[in-house]
């Protein structure tokens, strides 16, 4: 498994590379899910209002999936424990909702998207500035697969096509708890 570590206004030093290794690497092999690819971003924040500095960024690429968690604590090295436990969680949530269910309903094509969105949601330094643009790609998926790659790679929205009718649909978290789902006016909503 190769893990590709980064830092920012951090140095990644070789004990951090191979605490990395062995804790994120650790929690990858246990999920031998192939192809897999890592990427760990560490870094450290500069606000004295914020306790917890240090942060962990981990995306997990696998199979045309996005799994990501972000931990932070006070300690670098504590936050990349509590990654490695979220990314845990999170590939066994994949591997029991994902993998399972395609192979228990074997025949039923099936394209999830790997578009990460979260470059979607930062926020704009000024309300009239377009300041990011990104392309993705929406392969068609069902309601239920988007809500779990909604949960699988931890935003609030998920953008994709829909399977039944081919038209472009948003689901979304509510604050209140639950999901909704906006659809296009052209198609009649389910009752």
């Amino acid at each position: 498994m190769d893990i590709k570590v980064s830092g920012r206004k951090v140095t990644v030093t070789d004990a951090l590379r191979s605490y990395v290794d062995e804790k994120i690497g650790g929690a990858l092999e246990v999920f031998d899910i192939q192809p897999m690819t890592c990427d760990v971003v560490l870094r450290v924040e500069k606000n004295r209002s914020n306790p917890e500095a240090a942060v962990c960024e981990v995306t997990v690429r696998v199979r045309d999936n996005v799994v990501r968690v972000v931990s932070a604590d006070p300690d670098m090295y504590a936050a990349i424990d509590i990654a490695s436990d979220k990314v845990t969680r999170q590939l066994r949530k994949f591997k029991t909702r994902v993998i399972d269910r395609r192979q228990r309903t074997q025949g039923l094509p099936v394209a999830p998207t790997s578009a990460d969105l979260a470059d979607l949601i930062d926020a704009p330094e000024e309300d009239d500035e377009l300041v990011r643009e990104k392309v993705i790609d929406l392969p068609p998926m069902t309601e239920e697969e988007a809500l779990v790659q909604t949960d699988l790679i931890g935003h609030d929205f998920y953008v994709f096509t829909n399977a039944t009718t081919g038209l472009v649909n948003v689901i979304y978290r509510r604050k209140n708890g639950g999901y909704g789902i906006i659809k296009p006016k052209i198609e009649e909503p389910d009752d």
